[in-house]
């Protein structure tokens, strides 16, 4: 990257970062889903929404705004989020069906919307962070097979790489219409977009599995003076 490159890039995200600061939003990532929810219609109000890696919030402030009171929305992610007023948080991994069973649970029905914004701890070899992305968008589309609606909406973040056109063919077998959109609130040099795929198909509808608790071992108790 050259010296003017990263001096855009800085004030491109020192730009939203302030912005962010200013308008109480807890990261500047809320304005890649306000832009994306304005030329997309990813929104209704009376929603009902899932956000996926959602600490440490920003999505869910927007999604909540957005659907209005009458809107549900939960957000899961490893780390607690800091509560904030009409949202539920879950603290867990998205692939653990106890997870998954604890949001049905709380979320009371299925979601029109689903959001991710996972992102795999980079490790700075590009081919290796591409795949963990790749991997981590195949478990947000296995989540929509357990809780989508039927024409419900699926928005995620990728990083661009060889292995997208796979993602983008099982996107393309569950969904009617799959775009591909950079945000302006994106940084300019990243490699992140966000794929917007819309009318699921709800072919796949996954029931996930109850949960099995483990029955504790009865403990051997010596009697007499058997040796």
């Amino acid at each position: 990257m050259s010296l003017h490159d990263r001096w855009i890039e800085e004030r491109h995200h020192e730009h939203y970062y302030k912005l962010a600061k200013k308008m109480n939003y807890r990261s500047r990532a809320s304005f890649k889903i306000m832009q994306m929810d304005d030329r997309f219609g990813i929104f209704k109000e009376g929603d009902s929404v899932v956000d996926l890696g959602a600490a440490p919030g920003g999505w869910l402030q927007v999604a909540k705004e957005r659907v209005g009171e009458s809107g549900k929305v939960i957000g899961v992610d490893l780390r607690p989020i800091k509560p904030m007023e009409g949202v539920v948080t879950i603290v867990g991994d998205i692939t653990d069906d106890n997870t998954m069973l604890e949001l049905l649970e709380k979320f009371g029905g299925k979601a029109d919307v689903v959001l991710s914004d996972m992102a795999p701890n980079i490790a700075g070899a590009y081919a290796t962070d591409h795949a963990r992305s790749i991997n981590l968008c195949m478990f947000a589309v296995n989540v929509c097979d357990r809780v989508l609606k039927k024409d419900g909406i699926l928005v995620m973040k990728v990083f661009m790489g060889d292995m997208f056109p796979s993602l983008r063919r099982e996107l393309e077998k569950r969904f009617q219409s799959v775009k591909v959109h950079s945000p302006d609130a994106s940084r300019p040099t990243s490699s992140e977009v966000y794929v917007i795929s819309k009318g699921f198909l709800a072919k796949n509808t996954i029931e996930p599995k109850p949960i099995v608790k483990e029955e504790k071992k009865k403990e051997f108790t010596k009697k007499g003076d058997l040796i």
